[in-house]
């Protein structure tokens, strides 16, 4: 018997060293599903050979919603505590696959959508974007990793207050608070990640390793083992052939060619 085709929940678009990733969920504003994040665990699990740089968006004017409620079943509190870490676990992905992750934004950024822009290294959001927390709401709690990673941009006070009230940032708003790293025009977010995506691709993948990897961690370090750390850091980067590479391009006043 013919069965219908299904579309993936993320649909993979590769150009060059550069991947697009677009969740495909448009009937649901892309909430997140647990099909929908095992396409996103695999694809960072074993990334392509040669990616240097990755876009993640969404489709038909939604970025992700969040949580796709209507697919919430009853957990008890284990198995609750085991969907958060799942979720943590993925969202580490993202943050740290050693790739440089760039977020195109627009429409709803709520709930697990805020907390997966924010698992991403540059964001880029276009004025129809509105981030909200709104679980408190709705009797629950974040579970995805928003408050390591927007209350870190945020701050604990702005954050449960916007938990409290369930408000909702513009995209101003949310550039001025560092939601977003840069606000476009509508219809514009596409074609600027893809632009700074390339402008990352041509960094040295050395270089970017490190910067993925360590700068969070650093943060979490006391200052003077945040300030050995990156001295290990420092040291294994300037004496790689990319940054031998590097400076001989600077000499010889051209654009490097790393590896």
């Amino acid at each position: 018997m013919n069965r219908p085709m299904t579309r993936p929940l993320l649909d993979i678009a590769l150009e060059g060293p550069i991947a697009t990733l677009t969740m495909n969920r448009p009937g649901k504003r892309n909430a997140m599903c647990d099909g929908l994040l095992a396409e996103i665990e695999a694809f960072f699990a074993t990334p392509p050979k040669g990616l240097r740089a990755i876009i993640l968006t969404g489709t038909e004017g939604h970025f992700c919603s969040g949580l796709d409620l209507s697919e919430h079943v009853q957990r008890d509190a284990e198995g609750t505590m085991r969907h958060s870490r799942n979720w943590h676990r993925v969202m580490d992905m993202v943050q740290f696959s050693g790739v440089p992750v760039v977020s195109a934004l627009f429409g709803a950024v709520i709930g697990g959508g805020l907390e997966l822009a924010t698992a991403t290294h540059v964001r880029v959001a276009e004025p129809s974007t509105r981030f909200q927390l709104p679980e408190g709401r709705r009797g629950i709690f974040v579970g995805g990793g928003a408050t390591v990673r927007v209350g870190r941009i945020l701050g604990a006070d702005r954050m449960c207050e916007m938990m409290l009230t369930g408000r909702s940032y513009s995209a101003e708003e949310g550039l001025r608070l560092g939601l977003a790293h840069y606000l476009v025009g509508e219809g514009e977010a596409l074609a600027e990640a893809r632009r700074l995506a390339e402008r990352i691709a041509e960094n040295a993948q050395l270089s970017n390793f490190m910067m993925i990897q360590a700068l969070s961690r650093i943060d979490d370090m006391p200052r003077q083992d945040g300030l050995f750390a990156e001295s290990l850091c420092a040291a294994v980067s300037q004496t790689s052939l990319d940054a031998e590479e590097g400076l001989r391009a600077f000499l010889e006043k051209r654009s490097p060619k790393f590896r």
